[in-house]
Parts: structure tokens; sequence; C-alpha cells
């Protein structure tokens, strides 16, 4: 099949490359905007049969005159002493010079004596923002234009204000994510030139990924939005860089199997044409398993309950199919081509290989494969144990820097009143039927939630101006409302406790922030428990399908989750022991999952498919696994460097989320490439031996087989 492609591909070069411009033009005239389908809104992406929704659909319903969210002023003292009576006039008189300035989209401007600490250190006034969706850059302006109007109107009074909120976090944090995304988008395109470069010493050859992959990203992400127009999804602000990543980490990874190969045949003496057909044929297979692995391993995210993973990935899907089709055949007609050129001006192509690294680590891998497979998997265990200390961490804001505005203005906010004043409970008594609630319910209710396990305060109760059977009550918790603490509160203490003080005939809905991010921990546990078992048995199916085997599939899957578990452990180690954090991102696993399971299995698939190539030769198992070290060490090596580097820029981002997520990929991917499936794998296979490819015997030598390649030179070591 890959051979008549090959021929096919390379004999109507021209033709292919032709179709492809057209199609591309085509499709990226045609397709809507990946703006179109996105959202910032995190309880968007949760199902609507978990309460924290239904509050949020109850409060749109009884409350929709409710800003879509807010901006709080606080306001203290220049010398730092408490407010006096005729600071919290002024104060007032702030409210009002505000509101009469009319900014766009902001609304309220609330102000009194119960927005006045305990303590007399700050007074806040809270400003309602008012717009069709979340991420609406409106937004960001109003928050811009209030900061601006504040100097003036304090002038010469002896106080100073911030503001503090979600949207004033993202306006003092916009440039620091933009340029830390920015950098890995430069730093992604350095490394792959100039890795390729040290690799293949050619300008072309290293420019090669980087045009093809920006062409693949435009007709991506022309496709994913079409397709999120026509199956109604919606996806994350992130999606963005995350297709960004997956496409040039798997695009650069397929380029560099075919290259390696091509290189490896016009060394055996191949015309240009011959020589690709021939890759085609032995790597086309593999490339194809491992782009199988990897679109069934995103697939199965639609089995996910929280929308963002099910929406994310159909859409990371479809940039694998692209980028599979891509490497079949644009990369196989442009390089058939280019023929030697590829490689100019460099002539270490036409040299036999020397004795190299990869050659050397093969021979002590084939030499001593039960040292080896000891060593690489207790090392792989004993980071796997860090994950019985893993705890999630939802506190983005403690990740971002402290010295912003909206940082300070949240810590004296929280300082003068309940932990959880910027970010309340949101409690919603109703009678579900429509029937008025009585004042003796509301205030039975009021006082029974003031009491509640960990809330701090309770604000007075508010009826639904449009629904008689709602109020809602706000609950400032003690806790941080963002940390792990006042989560398992909300979840498994706080709601019993108010579903329980609902008096008879109602019954009480709890959202807000907390309430959404319990849930989103609820879903996100049930998530993983489904898709990792799921996602195992697929890819475990996958390969057993390419090597005509039931063993080798499962000690691969078994590596790929070992290697999963010791990343996240190895995440924890640093974080949370290392740096004494509270926790890691919530999101980690999920990233890995993307990164490290999905993406990793591609350098096994790669691995254990030469392993086979070089039993098929007549090998026994212990000179397979050193001859395929040698022959697919670099590589992979290329592969892995490149995709680690890529994330471990991160690292340099002030932004806790970032560094943590760049440390993580980038030692994922670097035990992956580097431990799982250049020692690990080729170690177990070379020491279980024949029976391996039990039953199918895919290392049965085929008739007529012998050498039917040189040995491919491992320069790429060196790196």
């Amino acid at each position: 099949m890959f051979e008549r492609l090959g021929r096919f591909v390379v004999g109507k070069a021209w033709w292919v490359i032709g179709g492809w411009v057209v199609a591309a033009i085509a499709i990226i005239a045609a397709s809507p905007s990946l703006s179109d389908i996105t959202s910032a809104d995190q309880e968007s992406f949760l199902p609507s049969s978990y309460e924290s929704v239904q509050a949020t659909e109850l409060a749109g319903k009884s409350f929709p005159q409710a800003a879509t969210a807010t901006a709080t002023v606080v306001v203290k003292r220049g010398d730092g002493k408490p407010l006096t009576a005729a600071d919290e006039a002024r104060v007032g008189q702030l409210a009002a010079a505000l509101k009469a300035r009319n900014i766009p989209q902001t609304s309220g401007y609330l102000t009194g004596p119960q927005a006045v600490a305990p303590d007399k250190s700050v007074q806040v006034v809270t400003v309602g923002l008012d717009a069709d969706s979340p991420d609406d850059p409106g937004l960001l302006d109003a928050v811009r234009d209030l900061r601006a109007a504040l100097g003036p109107d304090l002038a010469g009074s002896g106080l100073t204000a911030g503001v503090a909120g979600d949207v004033a976090s993202f306006v003092d944090n916009e440039d620091t994510f933009n340029d830390a995304f920015a950098v890995v988008g430069v730093a992604t395109i350095i490394l792959i030139i100039g890795l390729i470069l040290i690799i293949f010493r050619s300008p072309i050859a290293a420019l090669l990924p980087v045009v093809v992959i920006s062409v693949v990203m435009s007709v991506t992400t022309g496709l994913v939005a079409a397709a999120g127009k026509a199956f109604d999804l919606n996806v994350s602000q992130d999606l963005q860089t995350i297709l960004l990543i997956v496409l040039f980490g798997i695009g650069t990874d397929y380029i560099l199997f075919l290259l390696f190969r091509y290189r490896e045949r016009l060394r055996a003496g191949d015309d240009k044409r011959t020589a690709m057909v021939v890759s085609v044929q032995r790597v086309g297979e593999v490339i194809t398993s491992a782009a199988g692995a990897v679109i069934v391993a995103f697939l199965v995210l639609l089995l996910a309950s929280l929308g963002f993973f099910g929406s994310l990935g159909p859409a990371l899907a479809i940039a694998v199919g692209v980028m599979l089709v891509t490497s079949l055949t644009l990369i196989p007609a442009l390089v058939s081509l280019l023929g030697r050129w590829v490689f100019w001006p460099s002539k270490a192509w036409q040299r036999p290989p020397k004795a190299t690294l990869s050659r050397r680590l093969g021979a002590a891998v084939g030499r001593r494969p039960a040292v080896v497979a000891a060593a690489s998997g207790v090392l792989l265990v004993a980071l796997a144990a860090g994950v019985l200390g893993y705890k999630a961490d939802y506190d983005f804001s403690a990740g971002f820097p402290q010295d912003t505005e909206s940082a300070r203005a949240a810590q004296d906010l929280q300082r003068g009143f309940a932990a959880g004043a910027l970010a309340p409970t949101e409690v919603y008594l109703t009678t579900g039927n429509g029937t008025p609630l009585t004042d003796q319910q509301v205030n039975d209710f009021a006082a029974a939630s003031a009491k509640a396990p960990g809330v701090g305060r309770a604000q007075p109760p508010e009826r639904s101006a449009t629904d008689p059977s709602v109020a809602r009550i706000s609950l400032l918790l003690n806790e941080n409302p963002m940390s792990n603490e006042a989560i398992t509160l909300v979840r498994d203490d706080l709601r019993d406790a108010l579903h329980a003080a609902a008096p008879p005939g109602t019954k009480a809905l709890v959202g807000g922030a907390t309430a959404i991010f319990a849930d989103i921990n609820s879903a996100n546990n049930r998530d993983l428990s489904v898709i990792l078992p799921v996602a195992a048995g697929l890819i475990a199916l996958i390969l057993g399908l390419l090597l005509r085997s039931l063993v080798a599939p499962v000690y691969l899957v078994v590596a790929v989750l070992l290697n999963f578990a010791a990343t996240l452990g190895a995440t924890v180690y640093v974080f949370q022991g290392l740096q004494g954090n509270p926790g890691v991102t919530f999101q980690l696993p999920i990233i890995l999952y993307l990164f490290v399971v999905a993406i990793g299995t591609d350098y096994n698939i790669l691995m254990i498919a030469r392993l086979r190539e070089e039993a098929r030769e007549g090998h026994e198992p212990h000179e397979a696994a050193a001859i395929g070290v040698e022959h697919a060490g670099p590589t992979v090596a290329a592969a892995g460097l490149i995709l680690a580097g890529t994330f471990g820029v991160l690292m340099l981002a002030p932004i806790s989320f970032l560094q943590q997520m760049g440390f993580a990929v980038a030692i994922g991917i670097v035990l992956s490439a580097f431990v799982m499936s250049m020692f690990f794998v080729p170690a177990l296979t070379g020491l279980i031996g024949h029976t391996a490819w039990w039953p199918g015997h895919g290392d049965e030598r085929r008739n007529g087989g012998g050498r039917h390649a040189a040995p491919e030179t491992a320069d790429a070591a060196q790196v």
C-alpha cells in the first residue's frame, strides 16, 4: 500500500504540490475564524447536570440585570491609617464621580457602610462590567478607563485606590501571556531550524519543516473553525497555542522520520526518486500508526464530561490528520524533486557513518539489556512515586506576578474582609415551582447560611426583581476561594449544610467561582479515570495491528503510562516539594495526556518498528536492540529535543502555571525520548526476545531478506 502511495506521489510530484496549493488557498479563504468558536468562560464547559451550572442558569433568568463580571475598586488611606468618616464620604463622592463619567460597559458603582471593612482599613466600590460574553475585549478597555479616572478623582484626598478582579488581573498580565506565547513560537522555529541545521548541515532541510508546517497551521485552523461552526463546538482560547505546539511537534517528528530514512537510502546508492519511494514504503506505516495512535488518543477526549476536553479532542485530531496527509504526500513530493539538494551544501550524507554516540549507546543496550531495563525502569518508578503527593491547585492569581495593581488591591481587600471577598460564593434559594418565597423563608435561610461551615460573612439577601420565587445570598468564605481547602469545603461540607438549611418547600443551589471549580474538580477526576484506560486500550490495539503481536503492545502501553506517572511525579517533587507550592495546576494531568501520552507514543512506535525491522533482517534480539537504538536513536533524540526545548522556554515566564506546564511537558518528553524509547523499550524488547512478537512472529526474517540498507548515520546524536 505505502509503496504504491510512494510511487504515485513521486511520479506525480508537481500535481501533488499543485493540488495542495489549490486546496490550501480554498480552505483558508472559505473557512471562518477560529476566534468565532472560542470561549473564556470555564463554567460554559461544564455539563448542565452540575449544580454550579444550574445556579448560573438560574441567576441569568432571575437576575438578568446582573453584570457579566465585576471590578472592585479598593480604596485606602495613603498613610495606612483607618478610614475616617470624612474618608468614607469621600469614597461615596468617588463612586458618584466615576458613575458620572459614563465609562462604556460599566454600571452599578455601589458602595456605602456595608462596603467598609470591619477594621476600616479599606472601602470598596463595586463596579459592574457588562458584555455579551466574558471574553469581550471591551471589558479590558473598561478597566483601563476606570483606572485612568481614579487618579484625577482622588487627587488631594489622601486616599489611594486600585482595581482588583479577574478582568483587572487579565489586563495586568495580558502582556506577560502574549510575550510568553510569542517567545514559545519564536523558540519553536529557532529550535527546529537550529537543531536540523546541526543534524543535516543544510538550510534547506532546516527551513522545510517551518515553511510546510506554517501552511498546514493555516489550513488546520480553517478546518477546525469550520468543524466548530458545523457541530456547534466551543473551544478554549488556548487552542491556537496548543495547535501550534502539536503541529510543530508532531510535524517535525514525521518530517525527521522521512528525512533520516531518505538520507539512509541515498547512502545505499538509490536515485532520488527510488530513495523516496522506499522511504515512504518503510516509514509510511510507522507514521500512519503513530498518527493513528495520537488521533485515537485525542478523540478519546470526546468521552470527557468537560466540554473543554470534548471539543479539544476533535480539533487536535483534525490537526494530526492534516499533518499525516502532509507527511505522506506533500513532503515526499517536495523532497523527491529536491533530491540531494535537500541536504545542500553538506556532503556528509555521501559518507558512510562513523562510530558515534548512538552506536555506543546501542551497543550498551544490546550487551546488558537487563541492567539497562532495570535502571531505566527504577528511575521511572521512583519519579512516579511523587504522584502519591499530588494536589490540584486552582488559584491562578497566586501564580501571577504579585507586584501588579490588581494583585496588591486583592491583598488589601482580603486583609480587610474575609478571604473570599473577591469571589463570593453565590447561594440561590428557590421554590422551584414559581411560588413566591416568603420573607420568613428568606430570612431564616440567610441566618442559617451565615453560620454554615467556612463562611466568614454573609451579605444581606437579594430578592429577584423578575421572579419572586428566587433570592440570592452572597457568602464570603474564610478561605481563599480558589484554594484546595475552599474547593473541598464547598464540594463536601458547605453544599450539604446549605441544602439541609433550605426551608421546607424550597431548595438551595450553590454557585460562584469556587463552586464551579469544585464541579470542575469532580468532572476532571471522572474524565481522567475514563480517558486514560480507554486510550491505553485503543493505543494497544493499534500497536497490536502494527506489530501483529499481543505481547509488545502490553509493555509498550505500560511504559507510556509509567512515563505519564513519572512526569507528573517529577513535577510534584519540584513544585510542591522544592518550591513549596500548595499544589500543581489542575490542568496539568490533561496537558500531560496531550503532550506526553499521545505524542510520546510516537517515539515508542518509531523505536519498536525499527527493532522489528532489524529482527526481520535476521539479527538476534540483543543485536536488533543495539542496531535499533543506533539507527532510530538520532531521530528520537532530535524530535524529543525540539519539542522539549519548545516547552522548556515556558519556564522563563513569570507565571507559575506556564512554568509548571513548561517544566512538566519538557521533562515528560525528555523521559519519553531518552529514557523510555531509547533505553527502557529496546532493552526490554531485547530481554524478552522472540516472545515479544508472539503470536504473529513479526520478527521472522522475510524471504530474500538481507541487509537492504546501509547503516544510518547517528551524527544527530552529537546534538
